[in-house]
């Protein structure tokens, strides 16, 4: 091109081929920031929420689904008339083990998702239960029952066979067991109250 010496194109070039090489290198750096902070953020975020979306990791898993109003008047209604000591085993967000408390039960609940177990906790302490409303992270399997005279289970399908086999060894003399969801394979309840999801089923350590 006419004006332009061939030293000044090299020059030229030179300076574009420099540029373009730098230019990637500058963006890379950035991504590299821009990535890992959305990284932290995305972890937190997950580590966070994860443990009340996903069921905990266990032999059978047990998810964490929220019992409904009718289930946890229907458990106290079966309940009605009795005293002493009551757990909740997988006890959730400790919504039957706080109304347990309220009914002059003393109540307890194993839980083994620990962001759980905190809330469950921080909701005693809020409502002033402390004292009747006690929660542990424990897996239920590891769990001795033998010392508590009303047992509450919100089960699967598939763990109520082994949950069987375990109370039939540990429940106490005046024991007895309210099922929620899903009954017990081979025990006659002596009570049932409800319908669907909110049926719950009573049973007694002599009718076991």
């Amino acid at each position: 091109m006419a004006g332009v010496s061939k030293g000044s194109n090299d020059d030229f070039l030179q300076q574009t081929i420099s540029d373009e090489t730098k230019t990637p290198a500058k963006l890379t750096r950035r991504g590299v920031v821009i990535l890992g902070i959305s990284g932290v953020v995305f972890g937190g975020i997950y580590a966070a929420t994860a443990p009340f979306l996903t069921p905990a990791l266990r032999k059978i898993c047990l998810p964490f689904v929220p019992a409904t109003t009718a289930q946890v008047r229907n458990v106290l209604s079966v309940l009605e008339g009795r005293s002493g000591t009551l757990i909740d085993i997988g006890s959730g967000d400790g919504r039957i083990v706080l109304e347990a408390a309220k009914a002059g039960f003393q109540a307890y609940g194993v839980e083994l998702n620990p962001w759980l177990v905190f809330y469950s906790k921080f909701s005693a302490w809020r409502f002033g239960l402390s004292q009747n409303a006690k929660f542990f992270r424990q897996d239920l399997w590891k769990t001795n029952l033998k010392k508590y005279n009303n047992i509450v289970i919100f089960g699967v399908d598939k763990m109520m066979p082994p949950l069987e086999e375990k109370l039939e060894k540990e429940l106490c003399k005046d024991g007895c067991v309210v099922a929620c969801r899903f009954p017990f394979p081979r025990w006659e309840p002596v009570r049932t109250i409800g319908s669907g999801i909110d049926t719950v089923w009573l049973y007694r350590h002599d009718s076991s």
